[in-house]
């Protein structure tokens, strides 16, 4: 079976990529594709992952975890979502890493699931946009207090892909940014949800609601629908150069507005951020999805 397993990162997607995957929830059921509720597994792997605590599973771990799962026996590809899969959000920074369980994590789910084929998908966006959206959660403790000992600096995703690779290095792992998610989520839900590029799939231009005028989002999709043989590149063009001219004003970027963070510190995250996606990009079994390539 192919397992296709959406961990994160937090604040960053809020279960959108799980919506756009339920609107195709009939279509995919046809196809052998199962896409179960999340309560029929987040706790159930987690608390599973946490009792084991690094040891193998007894033998049958693996088809008890999936009867309570899956109510098919056909099922080819599982698609599954949980931010909080690697971590709660209060642990983020816990012992001055940034995710430090993201290796221990993935490990132990290739342990629970030996020998099926297992995909990561993780969304990442700028590390001043993240922390500043973590704080913003309910029950969020001071810029300080939920870094630790880290500085905002130091928070580094190339660090947190390689550990997640090196948990699981035979697991195919795909990241994107979630500043390029409404011109690339076409092409990346069909990939997640194991469709060719040229299917027909509901929800592609979900993260463009809220960044563009109804009206544009409306003339956008009917232009898609009547050119279903277009390529990557002219989807993606033609998704660009429409939220150019229907973009509401002023929700294409987000001001950072952290008392900790002056406009050096925000340059230097700013510049590792590109270094990471630089790096991301040359990883052997990783893949960086980048609009327009």
């Amino acid at each position: 079976m192919q397992i296709a397993y959406h961990i994160g990162a937090h604040s960053i997607d809020e279960d959108q990529l799980l919506k756009s995957t339920l609107r195709n929830v009939d279509m995919l059921a046809k196809k052998g594709i199962a896409v179960p509720g999340p309560g029929k597994y987040r706790s159930l792997i987690r608390s599973t992952i946490q009792g084991l605590d690094g040891a193998h599973p007894a033998p049958g771990t693996r088809d008890v975890l999936l009867d309570s799962i899956v109510e098919s026996d056909d099922v080819q590809r599982l698609l599954l979502s949980n931010a909080n899969f690697i971590c709660i959000a209060n642990r983020i920074f816990e012992h001055g890493v940034f995710y430090p369980q993201a290796e221990t994590k993935t490990r132990a789910m290739r342990k629970l699931f030996p020998d099926d084929e297992l995909s990561f998908y993780l969304s990442i966006c700028h590390p001043a946009t993240f922390i500043q959206d973590a704080l913003r959660r309910p029950k969020s403790t001071p810029l300080g207090d939920f870094l630790g000992i880290m500085h905002p600096e130091e928070v580094r995703w190339a660090d947190v892909v390689r550990r997640i690779h090196t948990g699981t290095p035979d697991a195919e792992l795909i990241v994107w940014c979630n500043e390029d998610a409404p011109i690339v989520w076409p092409k990346l839900i069909r990939q997640f949800m194991g469709l060719p590029q040229a299917a027909q799939a509901l929800g592609g231009l979900t993260p463009l609601i809220g960044l563009m005028e109804r009206e544009g989002i409306d003339q956008l999709r009917e232009q898609l629908n009547a050119n279903p043989q277009a390529s990557e590149l002219e989807r993606q063009t033609l998704i660009a150069d429409y939220w150019e001219d229907y973009a509401i004003p002023e929700t294409d970027e987000e001001e950072i507005d952290l008392p900790d963070l002056d406009e050096y510190a925000i340059a230097q995250i700013t510049e590792n951020y590109e270094a990471d996606l630089a790096e991301i990009a040359a990883m052997d079994g990783v893949t960086l999805v980048l609009p327009f390539s």
